[in-house]
């Protein structure tokens, strides 16, 4: 079975640092990245299951980042994160494809939960992507 692959995206040094060791110990493979730009340079070479990705952020916001996200890498699930909740942004958010949000700070267990649920969620998709291209390729997905 596949690893589960997070990816830590915030402007926050310290959350990347401790989340990141956090997250390892539990043998979780995790990257980190300080900026939207610095996310999308990171999912050019890393195919991240989940992503956890702050709001604001200097340059490109957390926003524009998950457009960018949702529309290359759509099976990547993205989990919002905020310590400026507002239901406008939550629903901002889903609207644009986010799975959830967490407000920060975040406990571990909040982190790691998200992080099952989403990691859950792309195993599926892709169980039934590999189903309909066996079935194609057999030429069972054929209407008779």
């Amino acid at each position: 079975m596949e690893q589960m692959k997070i990816l830590l995206v915030d402007d926050e040094e310290r959350l990347l640092s401790t989340t990141k060791k956090l997250f390892e110990k539990l043998g979780i493979e995790t990257r980190t990245a300080t900026s939207g730009a610095d996310a999308l340079e990171v999912l050019t070479t890393y195919e991240a299951h989940v992503i956890f990705l702050d709001i604001k952020m200097p340059g490109m916001d957390g926003m524009e980042t998950l457009q960018h996200i949702k529309k290359d890498y759509p099976l990547s699930e993205v989990i919002i994160l905020t310590g400026h909740a507002t239901m406008e942004t939550a629903v901002e958010g889903l609207k644009l494809g986010a799975l959830d949000y967490l407000i920060k700070p975040v406990s571990m267990k909040d982190f790691l939960g998200k992080a099952e649920e989403a990691f859950e969620k792309v195993t599926l998709q892709k169980k039934k992507i590999h189903s309909a291209r066996m079935a194609e390729s057999t030429g069972q997905g054929e209407l008779r």
